[in-house]
C-alpha cells in the first residue's frame, strides 16, 4: 500500500503533540492523513479515547492505518480488542508508555497520569488482530526497551530499536523525523489491500 491508498489516522498521546511533533507534520504533508480528535487531551480516560478512535476508524472511506505515539499506543491497545474485525489495517507504534514503571518516569510540573486511574493501565498484552510495528527507543524516560520488546512480543509487533532517541517526540529532537517516516513508508508496503 501506498499513503494515497490507506486512511493515515495520527493517534497522538497526552497533551495532544504539538506543531513541531513529528505526528502533527506527518498530518500536514501526508494528504490523507487525519487527527484522533480527543475531548480532553489533558486528563484522558481511557473509554473516551479509544470510542473516539474506533468512531474515526468505522468512518473511514479506505483502509485505516493508525499512527500512535506514547499513550495514544496504549489506547490503541486497548482498542484493539474491540474495534470489529476489518477495520484496521495496520498499526505504527511508537514509543510506548509503560505504567506499571511509572514510578520511575522523570517528574515534570505539567504531566501527571495515573494509568490506574484513567483506565489505562494494565496494558492489554494480547496479540493486536492487524499487522504493527513497535518503535522504540533505548533511551525513553517512560519506557525501557526490555519493557517495549515484551510488549511488541505480546502484540505481534515487529520490534524497531531507534538507538538513544529520547520519547521520539519533538523534546528529544524529532520533529521531522525523516527515519520515521522511511521505516512507515516500509511498513505500508508490507500491507495488504
Amino acid at each position: 500500500m501506498r499513503t494515497s491508498d490507506v486512511d493515515i489516522l495520527i493517534v497522538p498521546g497526552w497533551s495532544s503533540s504539538g506543531p513541531d511533533h513529528w505526528q502533527s507534520r506527518w498530518e500536514r504533508t501526508l494528504k490523507t492523513a487525519r487527527r484522533v480528535e480527543q475531548e480532553n487531551w489533558e486528563t484522558p480516560e481511557r473509554e473516551a479515547w479509544v470510542g473516539r478512535i474506533i468512531e474515526s476508524a468505522v468512518q473511514s472511506a479506505r483502509p485505516v492505518v493508525l499512527v500512535a505515539h506514547s499513550l495514544g499506543v496504549a489506547a490503541v491497545a486497548h482498542m484493539a480488542k474491540l474495534i470489529p474485525k476489518g477495520f484496521v489495517s495496520g498499526a505504527f507504534l511508537v514509543a510506548p508508555v509503560d505504567f506499571e514503571n511509572s514510578a520511575n518516569w522523570p517528574e515534570a510540573d505539567d504531566f501527571a497520569l495515573d494509568g490506574a486511574a484513567s483506565g489505562f493501565a494494565p496494558l492489554p498484552l494480547d496479540p493486536l488482530p492487524f499487522p504493527s510495528v513497535l518503535v522504540a527507543s533505548s533511551s525513553d524516560p517512560y519506557c525501557s526497551i526490555e519493557r517495549a520488546t515484551e510488549f511488541a512480543a505480546a502484540w505481534g509487533s515487529t520490534l524497531v530499536e531507534a538507538g538513544d532517541a529520547g520519547h521520539i517526540n519533538g523534546a528529544s529532537g524529532h520533529g521531522p523525523w525523516p527515519e520515521g517516516v522511511l521505516r512507515f513508508g516500509t511498513f505500508l508496503q508490507t500491507l495488504k489491500e
